[in-house]
């Protein structure tokens, strides 16, 4: 007859007890391993564009990824990357700025990025980010420290950039006006705003509910008197 086997001493633990991971530990053990490697790949993108010497993406870099993604420099997608990013410095991502964009865009490749342009650029013209967009555009392009006001020549290019495909008419008189114009070498903040806000408001071209007694930029002022003076 076979004896019993003797049972174990109390306190002597088991082995065949294992800890037990719930499927949500498991999950987030998971996802933290994965978004480390992403970040990884992120990191490794970024320095393969990034001038070693400054620790940072320049211009240069910049060009090369555009021309690596197949997208012109000059590209209005590469300003909206550069406010995905909340890039400080015209022509330079910091490893922080890049980080925050292409993480917000789940993009750690060139192809997964350029693939991301499409959906970015849909973000960016929704009405409730199109004017951050505007108003960090001209941020973005003040260059020198202390600098308020952007020279005639690159608000024009710059209205067509940011503005034209939203208000084609108004912007293309505008930029008119602005070349011919004598009174004004450069335009500030609160007028670059003021004519987002005329595109927006005011009856184009017959201007029917323009009023000047508002507080308009006076340059507004003077380039509703412009157009009328065209038109009669």
């Amino acid at each position: 007859m076979m004896r019993r086997s003797a049972s174990k001493k109390a306190g002597q633990p088991n082995s065949t007890n294992s800890i037990n991971f719930s499927p949500s530990d498991l999950f987030r053990t998971a996802s933290s391993r994965a978004s480390s490697k992403e970040m990884e790949r992120i990191d490794n993108l970024f320095h393969s564009y990034a001038n070693t010497s400054l620790g940072m993406i320049d211009p240069e870099g910049i060009e090369t990824l555009c021309s690596d993604m197949e997208v012109d420099h000059t590209d209005v997608r590469i300003l909206m990357l550069a406010w995905k990013m909340k890039a400080e410095k015209q022509g330079y991502f910091t490893l922080e700025e890049w980080r925050r964009g292409m993480k917000a865009l789940r993009a750690d490749t060139v192809s997964k990025l350029r693939k991301a342009l499409p959906e970015l650029e849909k973000e960016v013209k929704r009405p409730s980010n199109f004017e951050d967009f505007y108003s960090y555009s001209f941020c973005y392009c003040l260059t020198e420290e202390k600098q308020k006001s952007i020279d005639i020549e690159s608000i024009c290019q710059l209205l067509d950039l940011v503005l034209g495909s939203h208000f084609r008419a108004q912007v293309d008189y505008f930029i008119e006006y602005l070349k011919i114009q004598s009174d004004y070498k450069v335009i500030n903040m609160d007028q670059w705003m003021g004519f987002f806000r005329f595109c927006n408001e005011i009856s184009f071209p017959d201007f029917s509910n323009y009023n000047p007694d508002l507080a308009w930029p006076l340059i507004l002022d003077n380039f509703v008197e412009w157009m009328q003076s065209k038109q009669t």
